[in-house]
């Protein structure tokens, strides 16, 4: 796939979710097969959950999010992004931290926002579309 994707901090969940093979699956799938995109907050977010919930040490966690980035093309948040993410929420109603992700999406020159937490096949504008690749 050319198109530049980004990927919500529950697809990189599910990539190291031992529960959940089949989003597991798809989500290594994405990672593997896509021009992919994550940010800062994503990669925040996911050494969160992987330390809290899935009981990585922070050693491991810092392995983690060192493998993301290899795999993945990172962004880092600005004041822009959060600028343009208070415009999105104001506009569409998502919630700040949603709105940032998309804020950041688009500012990586995304076209497709892979999540489970949004609303599935919306369009932000022309060009960007929001995708679970779940359902």
């Amino acid at each position: 796939m050319s198109d530049k994707v980004f990927l919500d901090s529950n697809i990189l969940i599910y990539s190291y979710s031992k529960n959940e093979t089949e989003k597991q699956v798809v989500a290594r799938k994405l990672i593997t097969e896509c021009n992919s995109f994550v940010s800062t907050q994503v990669l925040q977010e996911l050494a969160n959950i992987i330390t809290k919930k899935f009981n990585f040490s922070y050693t491991d966690a810092q392995k983690v999010i060192e493998e993301c980035c290899q795999n993945n093309s990172l962004h880092v948040n600005t004041e822009n992004t959060i600028m343009h993410a208070c415009d999105i929420a104001q506009q569409y109603g998502f919630s700040f931290y949603d709105s940032l992700i998309i804020s950041s999406a688009m500012e990586s020159g995304c076209t497709i926002l892979y999540t489970e937490d949004m609303h599935h096949a919306q369009k932000i504008n022309p060009n960007f579309t929001i995708i679970n690749p779940f359902s």
